[in-house]
């Protein structure tokens, strides 16, 4: 089982694709990438694949540990969704070896499926009440919904009644009960920030994301203090020790590490142990391509506390190739009543069209995100 080789393919819509080898033919797929850096990340997994050339591809506990602590610098975005991709790669080779799913290897599951939500609206929300309809005439029991475009630090009661009517047209359309995440996206600063979450209390949300970046997290104390609304937050958040002090502090309810950003399957995994000693739910963040996914719901399937799953089937990100463009057996992601089964096939349980892949790697991309700024000049935050 020893690692032999590597290839990384930069695939549309924004995604970064690892195909580790090894001298038993059998290859594992991990997703590497940072939204807008995936040149960057790709050149962090090249030097981090350079250490594990010869080694044996089943020690994965060792080799994350020789990855993440045997560099001075470590942590980060960068870093952690290098070695996150290596990691889901590694586990996948290792369920095909042993001919079992990532969750067996990893004491089995406690699910059979976890419920799923579907993206309304885009950057700059709208028509969100028809998308909401939609989405609940095909089967979803929630959706997530970009709350607002950019705010000011303080800025017009005009911005706030215009997210609120959004939101009051998805309740509307979506009906009295369907699950709504409004992702504040990090746009919206501490002073405005309660105001929209009092604000939108009425229309019982079923969480509050990034309400506020993640360098101010000191700030979720009061605004909890603010609503009753769940707060949620973690896609920009790498380990377990990035989430350490918000857990401790107690003014999270759900955290939504991502798999392809925080360390992959090994890190994820732990960090959502640590989550469940706290009370505290996790919703997965995962906006990006079947492997991120299937890695996701490997975790699922062995989390108590995880309650829905993001997926980026039909997400504005994703025109031109989609989720389900990847891989060979389609129904594997097949939503039923809101849900998804957990993949139950070896490894990550999905198989990679690699004709395809390299297909669309010779197009590649370079996705960027938006630059926005307000009207008098300065840079907001998208």
């Amino acid at each position: 089982m020893k690692i032999t080789g590597y290839e990384l393919f930069q695939v549309p819509p924004r995604w970064l694709f690892l195909k580790i080898e090894t001298a038993d033919g059998i290859t594992g797929w991990g997703e590497p990438v940072i939204e807008g850096k995936a040149h960057t990340v790709k050149a962090a997994v090249e030097e981090m694949m350079d250490q594990l050339i010869g080694l044996d591809a089943r020690r994965i506990e060792d080799h994350w540990n020789m990855l993440y602590r045997s560099g001075f610098y470590r942590g980060g975005p960068i870093l952690m969704s290098a070695l996150a991709g290596i990691d889901q790669a590694l586990w996948d080779i290792k369920g095909k070896y042993y001919n079992a799913p990532v969750y067996e290897l990893m004491g089995g599951a406690c699910r059979n499926s976890i419920g799923v939500y579907s993206w309304i609206g885009g950057d700059r929300p709208s028509d969100v009440g028809a998308a909401a309809k939609e989405a609940a005439d095909s089967g979803f029991a929630a959706v997530k919904m970009n709350g607002t475009e950019e705010l000011q630090y303080i800025d017009s009661y005009r911005k706030i009644d215009e997210a609120v009517e959004r939101v009051a047209a998805v309740r509307e359309h979506g009906g009295k009960y369907m699950g709504i995440g409004i992702d504040f996206h990090g746009r919206v600063h501490r002073p405005m920030a309660k105001i929209l979450a009092k604000e939108l209390e009425p229309f019982r949300p079923m969480f509050l994301e990034e309400p506020v970046l993640p360098e101010n997290n000191e700030a979720l104390r009061e605004i909890a203090r603010h609503t009753h609304i769940p707060i949620a937050t973690g896609e920009r958040m790498f380990s377990r020790w990035d989430f350490k002090p918000l857990l401790e502090d107690g003014y999270v309810d759900i955290i939504q590490p991502d798999v392809s950003h925080a360390g992959g399957i090994t890190e994820m995994k732990k960090i959502a142990s640590m989550a469940e000693a706290y009370d505290t739910a996790i919703a997965p963040h995962c906006p990006l391509g079947p492997i991120a996914l299937a890695s996701c719901l490997q975790v699922d399937a062995t989390s108590h506390n995880a309650f829905i799953q993001e997926q980026s089937l039909g997400i504005h990100y994703n025109k031109g190739s989609d989720l389900l463009d990847y891989i060979k057996d389609k129904t594997v992601f097949d939503y039923e009543d809101g849900a998804v089964k957990i993949p139950a096939g070896p490894g990550l349980g999905i198989e990679i069209n690699e004709e395809y892949v390299r297909e669309q790697a010779r197009k590649g991309h370079n996705w960027k995100n938006p630059v926005w700024r307000h009207k008098d000049g300065s840079i907001a935050e998208w």
